[in-house]
C-alpha cells in the first residue's frame, strides 16, 4: 500500500516520478565523486567548483556511522569502492585482485537506477579478474586477458563496491589492501580518470530548485536515455508546474509505505533483480529513500516500520525481535539488522557505537535453547542482551540486510517473526 500522490492537471507530477531517479544519480554523482587526483591534481579551482573525477575509484577504508551523511539508509558491514563511469570516449577496464573467501561485490547501476549488471563473490567469483566496461556506441575488439565483458545501457554508471570488513582494525587494514588493487583503465593501459562538471551543490540534499532539476535532467538525458518500451514524459506540458510538483512528489515518496508486505509488520521495498520495468513509482521511491539498492539475487532489505500492533517504531518504547530455534535467516553470505532515525533515514548516534547487530557481531547471545532475540530500545538493557540502540524519543526503523539470500527469502516463503513492545 502506499501513499496518494498529487496529480497535476499537466502532468507534471508524473514528469519528476519518472525523472527523479536521473536527478537523484546526478545528484549522487556530485556527492561520491572526488575532488582530487593522486597525481592530477583538483579537478576545478576552489572549494566551490563543481568539477569532479570520474573513471576512477574512491574508497572509504571503515565502516560509516551517524556523521556520514552523502547516502540514505547506509549500511554497516562493508567498506565502500566508489566509482562513476563515463563511457562517453570508450570503454574502461577494471582491475580486481583476489579477494580470498572474502564476500565482496561491484554492483553497476545506470543513470535510471538500473542494477543491470555485477561483478563479485556470487556472480563471477574471488579470483582476480579485468572487466571490460562499454557504453551503447562501442563496437571495438575486446584484448585478450579480459575476463567478461559488461556492456552499458547509457554513458553514465554508478559502480558501487562493498567488501565485507569485521572491524575497524586488522580486519580493515587487510581490505584497505585489496581496495588499493582495484583499479580503472583505458584499453591501452592509459589511466582513464577524466573531468566532470557535475554542476551540482554535493551538499545540497533537500527538494531541488525547478530550473536545476529541469537543467540537471535535460543534461542527464543527452547521455542517458530512457530504457527501451519506456515513453519518455518529459518535459511537463506546464514546465512551470515542477515548483508544486517537486515538493509534493519528494514528501509523498518520503511517507510512502513499504509496497511488499511480509508479514509480522516487515516489508521489502526492493524487488528488483537487474531492471524495473514499468515500475516507475517504486523507482521513484528508491532514488528517495535507498539509493544505490543492490538487486535481489545479491541483496535483500526487508524493512520494519511498526511493530506486532501495526504501531511505528520509536524510542520511547521498548522492543524484542526473537528468531526461534534454526529459524534465523537464511543466507549464503551474511545477515545484520541496522537502526536508522526515520526523520533522515541516517545512523542512531549511541554510547557504544553500534548500528547494526547480525550473525558477525562479536559477542551475539544465543539462548539455551538455540534462539535469538535482539533488543531494540534507547537505554541499556544490561550486559545479557543484545542490544541494537534505538533513538530516544523519536520514530525508527530497522532494515534486515541478506546479502546472497536463500530461496525461503527471493521466494518470500520465510517466516519473518514480529517485534513485539517489551
Amino acid at each position: 500500500m502506499t501513499t496518494s500522490l498529487p496529480h497535476a492537471s499537466d502532468g507534471a507530477d508524473a514528469s519528476v516520478i519518472q525523472t527523479l531517479p536521473l536527478f537523484e544519480m546526478m545528484r549522487m554523482r556530485a556527492a561520491t565523486t572526488a575532488r582530487r587526483h593522486s597525481l592530477h591534481g583538483f579537478a576545478g579551482e576552489g572549494r566551490a567548483s563543481a568539477m569532479r573525477w570520474v573513471n576512477q575509484f574512491t574508497h572509504t577504508h571503515r565502516r560509516l556511522g551517524p556523521d556520514d551523511r552523502e547516502v540514505v539508509s547506509p549500511n554497516n558491514d562493508t567498506v565502500y569502492s566508489n566509482a562513476w563511469l563515463d563511457l562517453s570516449a570508450g570503454p574502461v577496464v577494471i582491475d580486481s585482485p583476489d579477494m580470498g573467501e572474502r564476500y565482496w561485490t561491484l554492483g553497476l547501476l545506470d543513470a535510471w537506477t538500473n542494477p543491470f549488471a555485477y561483478v563479485g563473490r556470487r556472480s563471477t567469483g574471488n579470483r582476480a579478474q579485468r572487466t571490460l566496461v562499454h557504453g551503447p556506441s562501442w563496437q571495438g575488439t575486446v584484448p585478450a586477458g579480459i575476463t567478461q565483458v559488461i556492456a552499458a545501457p547509457g554513458d553514465d554508471i554508478w559502480l558501487i563496491g562493498r567488501i565485507l570488513v569485521d572491524d575497524d582494525g586488522p580486519d580493515a587494514a587487510q581490505v584497505r589492501a585489496l581496495q588499493a588493487q582495484l583499479r580503472m583503465e583505458r584499453l591501452d593501459g592509459s589511466d582513464a580518470a577524466v573531468r566532470v562538471d557535475t554542476a551540482l551543490d554535493a551538499a545540497d540534499t533537500g527538494v531541488p530548485d525547478p530550473r536545476l532539476y529541469r537543467a540537471t535532467v535535460d543534461a542527464a538525458l543527452q547521455r542517458n536515455p530512457p530504457p527501451p518500451g519506456e515513453r519518455l514524459l518529459w518535459p511537463p506540458a506546464a514546465p512551470e508546474a515542477l515548483a508544486s510538483a517537486l515538493p509534493a512528489v519528494y514528501a509523498g515518496l518520503r511517507a510512502d509505505q513499504q509496497p511488499h508486505a511480509l508479514g509480522g509488520g516487515w516489508a521489502i521495498p526492493v524487488l528488483v533483480r537487474t531492471h524495473w520495468g514499468d515500475d516507475l513509482h517504486s523507482r521513484a521511491r528508491i532514488a528517495r529513500n535507498f539509493i544505490g539498492a543492490l538487486g535481489m539475487d545479491e541483496a535483500m532489505y526487508p524493512t520494519a516500520e511498526v511493530d506486532v500492533d501495526g504501531a511505528p517504531l520509536h524510542g520511547a518504547r521498548r522492543y524484542a525481535l526473537s528468531f526461534a530455534p534454526g529459524a534465523g535467516p537464511r543466507v549464503g553470505a551474511f545477515w545484520s539488522l541496522t537502526m536508522y532515525r526515520r526523520s533522515d533515514c541516517l545512523f542512531v548516534a549511541n554510547p557504544i557505537a553500534r548500528y547494526s547487530i547480525g550473525d558477525r557481531t562479536p559477542g551475539l547471545r544465543h539462548a539455551a535453547d538455540g534462539s535469538l532475540t535482539i533488543r531494540l530500545q534507547a537505554d541499556d538493557p544490561g550486559p545479557d542482551a543484545n542490544w541494537l540502540p534505538a533513538p530516544r524519543d523519536e520514530p525508527f526503523y530497522v532494515v534486515l540486510r541478506l546479502y546472497q539470500p536463500h530461496a525461503e527469502h527471493l521466494e518470500q516463503r520465510f517466516a519473518y517473526p514480529p517485534i513485539r513492545p517489551v
